[in-house]
């Protein structure tokens, strides 16, 4: 185990390109010393079911399962959007609310069309994040950030990925689609989660630290 403070490899439990750059970004101006892996790294690694009821639980799933199989600190990622007028949905499956094999327009012509007649504060949405990390000592973290916001009548920008063309951040006047990537990261539900998994790695690490020397 690798002491606070020094350089380390961490995996991020994901094979979502736009997810992984996104997260690295974010990851390395708040924890310089982290060197990022992606888990397009790990081929032997396959699908690890989603079997959780909450962002939190999935996240947790996620990272314990890769940190198992690799060796290493894991962080993995939860999120998706939720509307309150659609009873929270998407929700946990935002990335596959069309379908299991749905593409990112799938999902938003779903959302629009479930949202039709949908007005004023019946459009308010927020992108929720929770992000995990585990260790192989059997060390955890979880972290939850929000980005409250409304959905758009039509989608627009051509940046980002999932729901950033539908997502409407009011301070902003902006759609996430819209945003640059500093924009976003500023504003998102990611880097906010992300903001808050660096202010307690330090802990997580020496709770992880204290494991590897009772085992």
């Amino acid at each position: 185990m690798t002491k606070p403070g020094k350089s380390i490899t961490v995996v991020l439990a994901s094979r979502n390109k736009g997810k992984i750059r996104e997260i690295n970004q974010i990851l390395k101006a708040v924890l310089p010393a982290i060197e990022v892996k992606g888990l397009d790294e790990f081929p032997e690694i396959g699908d690890i079911p989603e079997t959780g009821a909450t962002f939190e639980e999935n996240a947790l799933i996620k990272a314990q399962a890769v940190s198992d199989k690799t060796g290493l600190i894991a962080i993995a990622d939860d999120s998706g959007l939720v509307v309150p007028a659609l009873k929270g949905e998407p929700g946990v499956y935002s990335a596959r609310y069309a379908g299991v094999k749905a593409t990112d327009q799938d999902n938003n012509n779903k959302l629009l069309e479930a949202m039709k007649g949908l007005k004023g504060d019946e459009r308010k949405a927020s992108f929720v994040c929770v992000m995990a990390a585990a260790s192989p000592e059997g060390g955890s973290l979880s972290v939850k950030g929000e980005w409250e916001g409304q959905i758009g009548s039509a989608p627009r920008g051509d940046k980002g990925f999932g729901y950033d063309p539908l997502f409407f951040d009011p301070e902003l006047g902006l759609h996430s689609a819209e945003m640059s990537p500093d924009q976003k990261n500023r504003r998102s539900h990611r880097g906010k989660a992300l903001i808050k998994l660096a202010s307690s790695w330090e802990n997580f690490m020496v709770q992880s630290q204290k494991m590897s020397i009772k085992k």
